[in-house]
């Protein structure tokens, strides 16, 4: 299950990334939507950047039973202007980061993994019949 925080005035249908979810855990997650500049605070403030980004990932430090995975927050501003820029709908987009941060929930890391989380990401992609994922456009 989703625990929804939506920070902006758009509306969105969940369902698809509870589809996701369900695929990959049965673990719950909270999934924050927030803007450019709420998500630039929580990147330098986590991750010492000073820039906004498109998506942030936060894993519980520990595994305990009915304890949810962890939070995904992403930034709609992203999803409107990555989505506008490689062509593809807001919702392809929007299921894109939310594959893209829920593998880091899981434990994959495209920094330091073998292209694990990108092979993963590409399973997913078509699976559910999405475009090229975040990975595969910047590599």
């Amino acid at each position: 299950m989703i625990d929804l925080d939506n920070q902006t005035n758009v509306e969105i249908d969940i369902s698809p990334l509870e589809e996701i979810l369900e695929e990959l855990t049965q673990k719950d997650i909270e999934l924050i939507f927030t803007n450019n500049e709420e998500i630039q605070i929580l990147n330098k403030e986590h991750r010492n950047i000073d820039k906004a980004t498109d998506v942030l990932s936060f894993p519980l430090e520990f595994d305990m039973p009915n304890m949810p995975l962890g939070s995904i927050v992403i930034s709609i501003d992203y999803v409107e202007e990555k989505a506008k820029e490689y062509n593809h709908s807001f919702n392809d987009e929007l299921k894109l980061l939310f594959i893209h941060g829920l593998l880091h929930l899981l434990g994959f890391d495209h920094e330091i993994d073998n292209e694990e989380q990108r092979q993963k990401e590409e399973e997913l992609i078509k699976k559910f019949n999405l475009p090229k994922s975040l990975i595969v456009r910047n590599s």
